[in-house]
């Protein structure tokens, strides 16, 4: 008589619970995108589809909301729009079906471009600084390393908000007030504490052996840090520039009282647009919509060296 058993590890899973936690992960999944996929429907909508009751989830899509976003319109007579001459772009001949003109550029383009600026180069200086900050808590007998490293962490536990009143008097008396050095410089500080602390971990998990052995072949302390340290970094510096970008790109309290045109992000110029007769929701949806892209492809770019990074000394021998 043979008794057949099954041996089963107690850190696999087994197949019903995958099965359950797929099924978790795409609902997760769907729920998480429905607001994403609205907001680019709307984009496409006109405006009276767009606040339309009930909603409609079936329409003629348009371009008018990616017109009126990068365009200011004016509104002209039937008979002064019947005397200019043919349309000369998609955009143009759907403004005039709403007996308006097309008088220019919008503020849009000017504000995306002040966010790619201030969020690229403050999550660079903060990245920057926190890998150099990382590495000597890491490697050097720092006195008082604790409480610093607390201190440090103790800038992230007040909501910014709580600070914003200070920091713009501040910026007031230094000229820093609309200015993108000024956004630049608050980010970084912002950044700064938790890019020391994410990276100190990973950098703690690169052995001390690997520096020593490049010493010893003739390297400087600095060049081993370039060419050892630095490398197998890398995973922990994506992560934490991700985090940071993402921070820097959404931020909305400060950079509502802070800026007001030269500097001025698009956060807050997004929900500012105004169409005739209130909010024109297309445009909203569809700067926002745009406003996605680059994290996005900054993200997926990452997306490799983010899954290790987070991984990253899970796992010892």
């Amino acid at each position: 008589m043979s008794i057949s058993t099954t041996a089963h590890s107690v850190v696999a899973p087994t197949p019903l619970s995958k099965r359950i936690a797929g099924t978790v992960v795409v609902l997760y999944a769907l729920i998480s995108i429905i607001p994403l996929l609205w907001i680019f429907a709307t984009s496409l909508k006109t405006p009276p589809d767009s606040i339309s009751y009930p909603p409609k989830i079936i329409f003629t899509p348009s371009i008018e909301g990616y017109c009126n976003l990068f365009t200011t319109r004016t509104r002209q007579t039937p008979e002064y729009i019947a005397a200019l001459p043919p349309a000369g772009s998609i955009c143009d001949e759907a403004t005039r079906q709403r007996n308006m003109v097309i008088a220019g550029p919008s503020n849009f383009l000017p504000r995306f471009v002040n966010s790619l600026v201030i969020a690229f180069g403050s999550t660079f200086c903060a990245v920057f600084l926190g890998t150099l900050s990382a590495y000597g808590f890491s490697r050097f007998k720092v006195p008082l390393a604790d409480d610093l490293l607390f201190f440090i962490l103790s800038t992230r536990m007040m909501p910014p908000i709580a600070v914003a009143i200070p920091i713009y008097l501040m910026y007031r008396e230094l000229g820093l007030s609309d200015t993108a050095l000024g956004m630049i410089l608050l980010y970084t500080a912002v950044n700064v504490s938790l890019a020391v602390w994410l990276l100190k971990g990973f950098i703690d998990e690169i052995p001390r052996e690997y520096e020593e052995a490049a010493m010893i072949d003739g390297y400087t302390r600095l060049q081993a840090f370039w060419k050892v340290v630095l490398p197998q970094a890398t995973t922990g510096i994506a992560a934490t520039a991700i985090f940071c970008l993402i921070f820097a790109w959404n931020e909305y309290a400060f950079a509502a009282l802070l800026t007001s045109g030269t500097a001025q992000t698009a956060p807050p110029f997004i929900p500012t647009i105004i169409g005739e007769g209130g909010q024109d929701w297309p445009a909203v949806a569809a700067g926002t919509t745009i406003f996605l892209v680059p994290i996005l492809v900054f993200t997926i770019l990452l997306r490799k060296q983010l899954l290790r990074g987070i991984t990253f000394g899970a796992v010892r021998k």
